[in-house]
């Protein structure tokens, strides 16, 4: 996809704008260069949905609480700070 032509028109020059129109007419557009492979995927996924659940049965409860605690305190501790 071609950039916005709003961003480039601010502080560019006229020698900028034809390089940049040039460029963009004789850019080649390979749909398929972009396209992911399938098999790759469908591994990710795989490994995806079996990752969150296989730790969360081997971790104790003392452990998660603990991690999600972490996380908590990461997250919302300095919003905690700036409110009191």
């Amino acid at each position: 996809m071609a950039p916005n032509p709003r961003k480039h028109r601010k502080n560019e020059d006229v020698n900028e704008a034809a390089f940049r129109v040039v460029r963009e007419a004789t850019e080649k557009h390979d749909p398929e260069a972009k396209a992911k492979n399938p098999a790759a995927v469908a591994l990710g996924r795989l490994g995806a949905s079996k990752g969150g659940k296989a730790r969360a049965a081997k971790l104790s409860a003392k452990k998660r609480a603990q991690i999600a605690r972490k996380a908590a305190m990461t997250r919302w501790g300095n919003h905690r700070r700036d409110k009191a």
